[in-house]
């Protein structure tokens, strides 16, 4: 079953958190890679893309998702259903069997493996705050914030997405010096939360057929950037309607709310939060990379500005 999904979904990612690891490597060994660099790069790559495999088969089933990569989500192909949930714990015990096929004789095999169990817990913690911040079922307005969003996001996707690359990339070229990983981290954990507000902008107005899923966010009560914002700008009129709709599977619903965000200018303000972000990124990189090659973060950067997908 599990090679079954990997044929039908692996080909469908971009895989960039996977071919992030062997960029980040280039740019910190300053030269062309060995072949035996360029190797275990791949190997470390393909990691974190099993990685996110298992994520996304378990947040699929939570979420009660569609599709994903534009197909039905793994649990509902047919003669899947909660087989998955079992699948997903197979994917992720591939991952170390990996390792310790390709790793364990290196001087960093114990710094790498820890770093994915530390990793998967700090995401697991920040899909624990998602699900009891909001669902379909009750959705928590009181936790609607921005200091409980940035916790959402910044355990949930910035961790794994962002900062487990440049973290094995590290490891692989033996920098160990704390003011290299916190420097890292710094920027990156700031960079996975414009990431993932950019998701949100995306999950709500995006162009389904382009990234490759259907929006689900308003139907399951998300507490997304948007309806954050909204919350704190709507009037009283604005968030009894909004209160009324959102986190209903259905489609009046899922209109209302989009208008509710059409009328007060979220798009607007998206664009806005987008480029001052950007803004600010560039700024951290100047101003606090120090011991880090500055075009390894700028590369990053610039992957992911002004993205449609």
């Amino acid at each position: 079953m599990v090679e079954v999904y990997i044929n039908v979904y692996f080909t469908l990612g971009k895989q960039n958190r996977g071919m992030s690891v062997v960029n980040a490597y280039q740019h910190l060994a300053g030269r062309p890679l060995t072949h035996i660099e360029i190797d275990q790069s791949f190997v470390l790559g393909w990691c974190i893309e099993w990685l996110q495999a298992f994520f996304l088969v378990a947040d699929d089933i939570m979420d009660n998702s569609s599709m994903r990569r534009g197909k039905p989500c793994w649990y509902k192909q047919e003669h899947v259903g909660s087989i998955a949930i079992n699948d997903s714990f197979l994917i992720e015990s591939c991952i170390y069997l990996i390792l310790k096929k390709h790793f364990r004789h290196h001087p960093q095999y114990i710094n790498i493996v820890e770093l994915f169990h530390e990793i998967t817990f700090h995401t697991e913690i920040g899909q624990t705050l998602d699900l009891i911040t909001s669902s379909s079922a009750k959705v928590r307005y009181e936790l609607f914030n921005f200091a409980r969003y940035s916790a959402i996001v910044k355990y949930k996707t910035a961790y794994y997405s962002f900062y487990l690359p440049i973290a094995l990339a590290l490891y692989m070229r033996g920098v160990l010096s704390s003011q290299a990983h916190y420097e890292a981290k710094t920027i990156l954990l700031k960079m996975g939360e414009y990431f993932q507000i950019q998701d949100d902008f995306l999950d709500c107005f995006g162009d389904s057929s382009i990234i490759g899923k259907v929006g689900t966010d308003i139907e399951e009560g998300k507490c997304s950037w948007l309806a954050v914002k909204a919350m704190e700008i709507m009037t009283e009129e604005q968030t009894r309607s909004f209160k009324a709709n959102y986190g209903l599977n259905d489609v009046e619903s899922v209109r209302m709310i989009k208008e509710v965000y059409v009328d007060l200018g979220i798009p607007k303000l998206f664009k806005d939060y987008e480029t001052s972000s950007y803004n600010e990124l560039c700024l951290m990189i100047e101003t606090r990379c120090n011991s880090l090659p500055k075009q390894l973060f700028f590369d990053f950067l610039n992957k992911i500005y002004g993205r449609s997908r």
